[in-house]
């Protein structure tokens, strides 16, 4: 039965590691709030906090980090998708530019 604790204690460590380091960004989110910055710079703190607040949570609590492959596979995929809908117009306008 000691052995089970441990163990289970073991796996619930990163997720408290995680948790502490959630707070500590929201935290943060919530200072940099305070600090009275220009748009810019205030909205580009609080992205960058944003996503690696949504990084901790996609990658412990999704399990995403042993899904590389897949993770890896699909963001290319939706990069090809956002190029073909980004320039798929474009493309489109510059064939009635040049016919008409």
């Amino acid at each position: 039965m000691a052995h089970y604790e441990l163990g289970e204690k073991q796996n619930v460590r990163p997720y408290i590691l995680v948790f502490v380091a959630l707070m500590a960004l929201t935290l943060i989110t919530v200072a940099i709030s305070y600090l009275h910055l220009p748009v810019v710079p205030a909205v580009t703190l609080a992205l960058i906090v944003a996503v690696v607040k949504g990084s901790l949570v996609a990658c412990y609590f999704m399990h995403l980090l042993s899904e590389r492959r897949l993770i890896l596979i699909t963001m290319l995929l939706t990069l090809l998708g956002f190029f073909a809908v980004l320039f798929g117009p474009l493309v489109t306008e510059i064939n009635e530019i040049t016919i008409g």
